[in-house]
């Protein structure tokens, strides 16, 4: 794990789920994923989207570079993972939102955080939309 990575884990955990710095106001949540090649547990902190239910929305943007990050394929090998979000841990089942779903997601995303449209201008592929639905514990 790289070193910012660890910094703002370690802050969320610290803080209750809110950090500074870059992620300063925005929802984050920290992703407890299993390496697709690996099959160790990895962790990501990323933005998410709340869409109610217990269902978020995360986003593959990788910055807008041109191939999907690691914890996306990890999810689509392996999809039960658990997010930390604020204080509650929870496990969750991902899958890709299709083309019709993920669209309102995306603008909105877009819209609320324009990076994301940064992120997109950078890329040729379309940036997958990953739901992460709540599983029985």
């Amino acid at each position: 794990m790289s070193d910012w990575n660890k910094a703002v884990i370690e802050e969320f955990r610290a803080n209750g789920g809110k950090v500074g710095g870059n992620f300063a106001g925005a929802p984050l949540l920290l992703l407890h994923s299993t390496g697709a090649k690996s099959g160790q547990r990895r962790l990501h902190p990323m933005m998410y989207q709340d869409l109610g239910d217990g269902r978020v929305a995360v986003f593959a943007s990788y910055a807008g570079m041109d191939v999907h990050p690691a914890w996306y394929h990890n999810l689509v090998a392996t999809p039960e993972a658990t997010v930390e979000i604020g204080t509650e841990t929870r496990p969750v089942t991902a899958r890709v939102a299709g083309d019709e779903e993920r669209s309102p997601i995306w603008e909105k995303q877009k819209a609320d955080y324009p990076g994301f449209a940064d992120y997109e201008k950078k890329t040729d592929r379309t940036i997958p939309v990953v739901i992460l639905e709540p599983r029985a514990r």
